[in-house]
């Protein structure tokens, strides 16, 4: 790193602030803060929710197993990624924007209230924040290990100025922040991507030799199913990603709820699912073609922060720098203003209701708790190696905890679903996460596959078969709210079901 590269991450960080202090005009409550007023155009929510979907963890962790095992990672990461959320473009993302509409939400746990009960909220809202505490230190931790390798600054450096950009935008600017934030991080992201393509192809001797690598690499390079990522763990991670892109993840819930209207947040989701499905064949390729240009490197999560600096003139090595750093922030940020949505519109409301009155909640105190939540995982991500490294945190715990956690959200917003009530979405979450906790430590000669597919799959059967089994009747607000969610509705209705929504709560 020279004096040009260190310029050309300044004049990014320069972009941060200055599109921060845009952002922070357009906020004067929490429905701005939170969900970006209702007014995020479909296009925005969909760059969005595509850069907030995964963080540098691609270039450390996920490009180590491109370097390995070479196909395989695009075909149980970003192609089932694609499928999941084009699924959910139909039955889940317009959902939440009615959701918004219709019951005045900003945080995506907000209506579980009404759709089970007070208990169940505060146990799927509890047990989110904590799992996503850690998964955003583990990205923190990813960050670190590329700045290290670019610049030779001690990871915790790293953290800690990774940290200090996402808390400013994320505290003063909210998702408006985050969002047109994500938007010109895509663009330097896709500038910087395809500047290591070519970078690739002209040291590998033109663009025909990047369709040749795979003759030159290992056969097992071009096989789809390699352990331990086996069809089990394919499946359960595509069942994973169905709940977790289409709002199980909670900040991406958030780009769908900021969407003014059903049918914004449906094209906001297809065109997320178009940039996974092409986009990471891009970002792919030249750490697939890694091995060739750097044979039996000793640490292959470091193999594309090493393309960058060998392959790359001055300038363009921080241009790619910027490009996996931006990606932590997107990630992180979103996820640190869904965090704050729940604990100052979920959380606080149901513990200390004398303080905290639900459905209405401070911006001072919003912006609060978004400094402590960023606080928290950066001392998470300093301790990263305590809890199996970036990706055992990243693959592990969350794939093995967030189904859990997600299935009642997801499936309580679907009217096939509405006899499984309270006792259904308790239960689900207690043996879920019993399962995990077992698969994981009791019975450890397990596969990953079990690891990440007991604890969704025991979940999911469970919620589903004690809605079945249940003979009482559905109470009338849980009918009314899922019939609301069906379709789009015009102003006065919305309106005149938000005014019912604000008296059963304030009852």
């Amino acid at each position: 790193m020279n004096v040009l590269n260190y310029a050309v991450m300044a004049l990014y960080a320069l972009m941060i602030v200055a599109i921060t202090l845009w952002a922070m005009r357009k906020v004067g409550s929490t429905r701005d803060f939170f969900a970006a007023g209702g007014k995020m155009p479909w296009w925005l929510s969909g760059v969005s929710h595509h850069m907030s979907g995964y963080s540098a963890a691609v270039f450390v962790a996920y490009a180590a197993v491109a370097y390995n095992m070479g196909i395989t990672i695009y075909f149980w990461w970003a192609f089932p990624i694609a499928i999941a959320v084009l699924i959910g473009s139909r039955l889940f993302a317009p959902r939440w924007a009615r959701l918004r509409i219709y019951m005045n939400i900003e945080s995506p746990m907000e209506y579980l209230a009404t759709r089970y009960n007070l208990p169940t909220q505060m146990v799927l809202a509890w047990s989110g924040v904590l799992l996503k505490t850690f998964d955003v230190g583990a990205k923190w931790a990813a960050i670190a290990v590329i700045i290290n390798v670019f610049t030779g600054l001690d990871p915790l450096i790293g953290i800690c100025v990774s940290g200090a950009l996402s808390l400013f935008y994320t505290v003063m600017g909210g998702l408006w922040a985050d969002a047109c934030n994500d938007f010109g991080q895509f663009v330097v992201q896709f500038v910087a991507a395809i500047v290591m393509v070519v970078a690739v192809a002209v040291h590998l001797g033109g663009f025909a030799e990047l369709f040749t690598i795979w003759q030159r690499l290992p056969p097992t390079h071009t096989q789809i199913i390699q352990e331990p990522y086996s069809i089990g763990f394919i499946l359960a991670y595509f069942i994973i990603y169905t709940l977790s892109y289409n709002g199980g993840t909670w900040n991406l819930a958030q780009r769908f709820i900021a969407a003014p209207a059903g049918r914004d947040a449906r094209k906001a989701a297809r065109l997320s699912a178009a940039l996974y499905l092409i986009w990471p064949l891009i970002l792919f390729w030249p750490m697939w073609a890694a091995p060739l240009l750097f044979p039996n490197l000793s640490d292959p999560s470091r193999s594309y922060s090493m393309m960058a600096m060998e392959l790359l003139p001055n300038g363009l090595v921080g241009l790619v720098l910027v490009a996996m750093f931006t990606h932590t922030l997107s990630m992180t940020s979103s996820d640190a203003n869904a965090i704050t949505a729940v604990v100052t519109r979920d959380i606080l409301p149901g513990m200390l209701p004398k303080h905290f009155q639900r459905g209405k909640s401070s911006l001072l105190v919003a912006r609060l708790t978004a400094f402590i939540f960023i606080i928290t995982t950066l001392v998470i991500a300093m301790n990263a190696s305590h809890f199996g490294g970036v990706l055992s945190l990243l693959i592990i715990w969350f794939g093995g905890l967030v189904g859990p956690i997600s299935i009642p959200m997801l499936l309580g917003l679907l009217p096939a679903f509405r006899r499984s009530g309270s006792a259904a979405a308790l239960v689900s979450w207690a043996i879920g996460v019993g399962t995990f906790f077992c698969v994981k430590f009791v019975f450890t000669d397990v596969s990953t596959a079990t690891v990440v597919a007991a604890p969704v799959m025991s979940s999911l059967v469970l919620f589903v078969v004690m809605g079945w089994l249940r003979r009482a009747p559905v109470r009338t607000e849980v009918d009314q709210l899922l019939n609301a969610l069906n379709q789009d509705q015009d102003a006065p209705a919305a309106q005149r079901w938000a005014h019912k929504s604000n008296v059963s709560q304030e009852g």
